[in-house]
């Protein structure tokens, strides 16, 4: 017989105790965010320049991280302050100092902050990628989402004490992120939605390149109690990128982008209907990369489109999608970036494009749909349709169990 290690024993079941307290936390949030759902107000924000200090974030091209994201963070507070008088903005810095991880979460809960902003400068080992991508909290759903994570993660270990303040979490390790699986689902369709914003000002105002939502399990967004979201405004590690995001000019223009989302999303969630005032950019700067706007589409394909598009039912039955990819601008329904995939189904809803795989009234179905599709989008998330509008999931099943 093999002895019982008694201390594993207790570890595990101290793991299983705060995985169950924290479901319930979540549980309560939720419930909490339903009751005042109708009288809602946007009342503060918390912005979050990353790294600062002893670090510098990704270093590349006679730039640095940590200023790019001071610069941009203050911009868009300012847009903000100047813009929403009734919305308080919250820095985690307002100059070049090291903040822990674990401190800008405790800012933003601390305050009862009703939405987290974290913006970073993304990198890379090669020096060709570059655009713009917002992630909410999850499991890293590709090699390079956890790759992203990891690099953002791993400044735990300048901060005294981390194991302790982290849990034991070691940031160089994969199988650690698996703990992250307990909080993906907090908040995260405001989130997303937030995130799909970001993205849709990125691309339509700043003239980035789109390279979509993600889900990855970032530690600075772990522990906060509200809809949270970091977004890397471009590659350092790209030579012509990293000219553009060193201009003031330049950075103006990604904080006017922030702001515009920010603008969108606070008026959408408060049930504004009237229409949506959004400051433009008062000039447009084409980004390009290699010689190639990075906007550039062809026009003359995507007349051609052989989608269904079902957003304009109006009937009151609810459907479920898998959303693969969202886009401002029309994509061709022969484009390589669906991989061959036929049967894509083209929704528009918020003057924007969601492409969607698979279609079911019974979530059940939807969730196997998703499995099978993860395959080859490992991004791809379920989304609620009723009446040709876009609805909470979470809302959208209890509904179909009535």
């Amino acid at each position: 017989m093999h002895d019982i290690d008694i201390s594993y024993l207790i570890n595990r079941k101290a793991i299983i105790c705060k995985g169950l307290l924290l479901l319930l936390i979540i549980f309560n949030l939720k419930i909490n965010a339903q009751n005042v759902e109708n009288n809602y107000k946007l009342k503060t924000v918390v912005i979050d320049a990353g790294h600062g200090g002893k670090d510098p974030g990704a270093v590349a091209n006679k730039g640095k991280e940590k200023d790019i994201t001071l610069a941009v963070s203050l911009k868009l507070g300012k847009y903000i302050e100047n813009n929403c008088k009734d919305v308080k903005v919250i820095y985690t810095r307002k100059k070049d100092e090291f903040v822990e991880l674990f401190k800008r979460a405790q800012i933003a809960n601390t305050n009862n902050a009703d939405l987290f902003i974290c913006i970073h400068v993304n990198s890379s080992k090669k020096t060709d990628p570059y655009g713009t991508e917002t992630y909410v909290m999850g499991l890293h759903k590709t090699q390079g989402n956890l790759d992203v994570a990891m690099t953002e993660n791993s400044v735990i270990t300048k901060e005294d004490n981390y194991q302790n303040q982290y849990d034991g979490f070691d940031p160089h390790s994969p199988e650690a992120f698996i703990i992250f699986s307990l909080f993906q689902n907090a908040y995260l369709d405001q989130s997303l939605n937030f995130a799909a914003k970001i993205q849709e000002q990125f691309s339509q105002k700043a003239k980035r390149l789109d390279r979509g939502v993600k889900q990855a399990g970032f530690l600075v967004l772990w522990k906060t109690s509200m809809p949270s979201i970091l977004t890397e405004i471009g590659f350092l590690s790209n030579a012509e990128e990293a000219q553009y995001l060193l201009n003031d000019t330049n950075q103006n223009h990604i904080a006017l982008s922030l702001f515009n989302a920010f603008k969108k999303y606070k008026k959408e969630l408060e049930g504004i209907t009237e229409s949506i005032e959004v400051i433009e950019n008062t000039e447009v700067i084409e980004n390009v990369n290699n010689g190639v706007p990075i906007n550039k589409t062809d026009t003359a394909s995507n007349n051609l489109t052989l989608f269904p598009n079902y957003a304009t039912n109006n009937t009151d039955s609810i459907y479920f999608y898998v959303q693969i990819m969202s886009s401002v601008k029309k994509i061709n329904a022969k484009s390589e970036q669906f991989k061959g995939v036929k049967n894509i189904c083209e929704l528009n809803i918020d003057s924007c494009y969601k492409y969607t795989y698979g279609k079911s009234t019974v979530f059940s179905e939807i969730l196997k749909i998703q499995k099978e599709i993860k395959t080859q989008f490992p991004d791809a998330f379920i989304i609620a349709i009723k009446g040709g509008k876009k609805i909470q999931v979470n809302e959208a099943i209890k509904q179909t169990k009535n």
